[in-house]
């Protein structure tokens, strides 16, 4: 019984694993290869003989009006995939020159999406010209792809790296240019710094300072009034009297 039950459980988990396996797997879009190459051909017969005056027409077109003529001519473009892809086709014959033929359709279809792609011959070069739709097959991008040889590829990329080092070079002579410059800016700043100006004071008063001493008096002088006074209050003349020496009062006022 239970040899049964295992072999059961694993019958079971391979069926899961075949069922959830096979849910995995990518299914590619399906697609009209007739139409596909429709609107490929379209592009080829028509987009070489725009000018910039076509082109400014039909950027001038009502976008309903526009839309209504693509869908008249059985084109899945909407009108600005149409705008855009002419704008593509414009800058591969700047880089290529002027369409010449183009090969056979190679048509791969992925999940969500349907690539046409075609090795293109232009005047001056070769080039593969690839169409994407989306998963409602309306044309999504249009792309101009320019075939270099080995010899243009490693010019392009001498000239690329050359031009990165040159430039490298020159901001480094800058910078220095730049650096050696810093000697220079404290003299231009002295030179242009202005100095300030010295304000004199003006010169104090000579104010005359005063002597608290009072001038001495010659003594000689002193004892001759003296004297004089003295006799007169005796009555007798002064010749009489001698002054030893001479003493101040404290007061100036008489007994």
């Amino acid at each position: 019984m239970k040899k049964k039950i295992s072999l059961l459980l694993c019958m079971l988990t391979a069926v899961f694993a075949f069922t959830t396996g096979c849910g995995r797997e990518k299914q590619t879009l399906e697609y009209d290869e007739a139409m596909a190459g429709k609107v490929a051909d379209y592009v080829f017969n028509y987009f070489p003989n725009y000018d910039d005056a076509s082109v400014e027409q039909i950027r001038k077109l009502r976008e309903f009006a526009f839309e209504q003529q693509l869908t008249e001519m059985g084109l899945p473009i909407t009108p600005e995939e149409y705008l855009s892809a002419i704008d593509a086709w414009q800058a591969g014959e700047e880089e290529c020159g002027a369409y010449v033929e183009h090969g056979e359709y190679t048509f791969e279809a992925g999940a969500d999406e349907l690539v046409v792609s075609t090795e293109t011959k232009f005047e001056n070069r070769t080039a593969t010209v690839e169409f994407v739709f989306d998963e409602n097959l309306y044309l999504e991008s249009l792309t101009v792809s320019a075939q270099f040889s080995m010899g243009e590829i490693l010019e392009k990329a001498g000239l690329n790296t050359l031009l990165g080092m040159g430039t490298v070079f020159v901001v480094l002579i800058i910078i220095s240019l730049i650096i050696s410059l810093f000697n220079f800016i404290p003299a231009i700043q002295n030179k242009f710094r202005k100095e300030p100006e010295v304000v004199e004071a003006p010169a104090a008063p000579v104010v005359p300072v005063r002597s608290s001493v009072a001038p001495k008096t010659d003594d000689s002088e002193l004892a001759a009034v003296i004297a004089a006074a003295i006799a007169a209050a005796e009555g007798a003349t002064p010749d009489g009297f001698v002054v030893r020496s001479i003493k101040r009062r404290k007061t100036n006022k008489w007994n």
